[in-house]
């Protein structure tokens, strides 16, 4: 894991309304975005110890700035998937050398985080599968992350499997019934039920959207 100095002050820090902005309305596909671009809305930052700052900058994009450690958001709505949906966004590393974007979701009335860009910035994988992080279970893999290049993040959460994908690359496929589906155990837990968080890493969010699956 890299340290390195704290994201420059080129975001503008979001205003606190203290009136979380509402979801959208479904889009013809059935997507709702769940970010708008200008405010939170309904994402809070999360309390992570050291961690960095959370901004909205200027091109409308979500910036998780380089903490000490965790540095993230969590969904405060009530109105959130918990089984047959689907999450898209897109991220990029700008800073670091650690996880840009681990995407905690719920799994029924669990939790586990999708990881991309852990240990040393290549790690995928889903965490935790039968108490086995990313790293030691069967979704871990490798995948090099381009610098400051925008990568397509879709997460597929059903009863019977878990999927995912970066661009059109599947790299998740996993079978979980009869499996335990849980998250890490540390601070990473403030994200659930449904969060976005870096570590000792600058990450890049936007168009932030899921839709029920039939």
């Amino acid at each position: 894991i890299t340290t390195a100095a704290l994201l420059n002050g080129c975001c503008a820090t979001m205003p606190d309304t203290g009136k979380p902005a509402s979801t959208s309305k479904p889009e013809k596909d059935g997507w709702i975005s769940l970010f708008d671009g200008k405010t939170l809305g309904q994402w809070a930052e999360t309390d992570f110890s050291g961690k960095g700052e959370v901004s909205v900058d200027k091109k409308g994009n979500l910036v998780l700035g380089m903490g000490i450690e965790l540095t993230g958001v969590h969904w405060t709505g009530k109105d959130y998937p918990k089984l047959n949906y689907e999450i898209n966004l897109e991220a990029k590393r700008t800073q670091g050398g650690d996880f840009f974007c681990a995407l905690t979701f719920p799994y029924g009335e669990s939790n586990a985080s999708l990881i991309l860009g852990g240990w040393g910035g290549a790690l995928v994988g889903i965490s935790s599968i039968d108490d086995f992080d990313a790293s030691e279970n069967e979704t871990g893999d490798v995948y090099v992350f381009e610098e400051n290049r925008w990568y397509k993040i879709k997460l597929r959460v059903t009863k019977e499997k878990l999927e995912a994908w970066v661009d059109d690359k599947q790299i998740v496929d996993l079978e979980v019934e009869n499996r335990k589906i849980s998250m890490r155990t540390g601070e990473i837990e403030l994200s659930a039920p449904l969060g976005i968080a870096t570590y000792s890493t600058t990450g890049v969010i936007r168009n932030i959207r899921t839709r029920k699956l039939d």
